[in-house]
């Protein structure tokens, strides 16, 4: 989703394959994906229905849908495609396969909650403060993030590009990363007001700090 997050979601990877001292058992690792797709459709559904947004290929989904009107889940599934590919190559199949059923869940998720939210309360939530939906539900998607993470699975996207050309190229993925963001900050600004971006970055900053206090690869000894 956004630099710090994707950053720690390969690293966590790596780390959990290195330090698998007692692997967590398959329900463990189901429930943990399921909780952590939740969590984060569930932010990302208050983003949406407040109009502000987030990075990474999330983010690209949120410009597409202000600007198109089409389903996010829809979008932001058909944008990860691309990049499993790249995925298999750099991780193999068991996290691409881990990530392609995360980046699924969130966008089935993604569209649940909206219908629900807005059953009865989608006016309510409309008028929130986008700054206070910006840090609450940063700190929700931060605590699923952290949940994935911890369970070898990522949502995919432009990080796995990034690290790519990293590897190849020597680039370096946080600028790549970075300018992917900035990017989809100055096209918000032509979709959403300047209100709603300050709001978005609230958010990213929210998500980044909750995962670098909580998630740091090689602080846990257990998969």
């Amino acid at each position: 989703m956004s630099d710090m997050a994707a950053r720690h979601a390969v690293n966590a990877a790596k780390d959990a394959a290195k330090d698998a001292a007692i692997p967590h058992s398959f329900f463990e690792d189901l429930v943990a994906v399921l909780a952590g797709t939740l969590l984060i459709s569930f932010g990302l559904a208050l983003y949406r229905q407040v109009g502000i947004l987030t990075g990474g290929t999330a983010g690209m989904s949120f410009l597409l849908h202000y600007a198109t009107g089409h389903s996010f889940g829809a979008i932001f599934f058909v944008l990860n495609l691309p990049f499993y590919a790249l995925s298999l190559r750099r991780m193999g199949w068991n996290f691409t396969l881990r990530t392609f059923a995360g980046v699924a869940l969130i966008a089935i998720f993604s569209e649940l909650h909206t219908r629900l939210l807005l059953t009865g309360t989608g006016h309510a939530l409309a008028t929130l403060n986008p700054f206070y939906v910006a840090v609450i539900g940063g700190l929700i998607m931060g605590v699923g993030f952290i949940a994935l993470f911890r369970h070898r699975t990522s949502l995919g996207g432009v990080n796995i590009v990034a690290l790519y050309l990293q590897d190849r190229y020597g680039m370096r993925a946080g600028w790549v990363l970075m300018g992917v963001d900035l990017c989809i900050v100055l096209c918000a600004l032509l979709l959403v007001s300047s209100e709603r971006v300050a709001a978005s970055v609230v958010g990213a900053v929210t998500i980044n700090l909750l995962i670098a206090m909580n998630h740091r690869p090689g602080r846990y000894t257990g998969n």
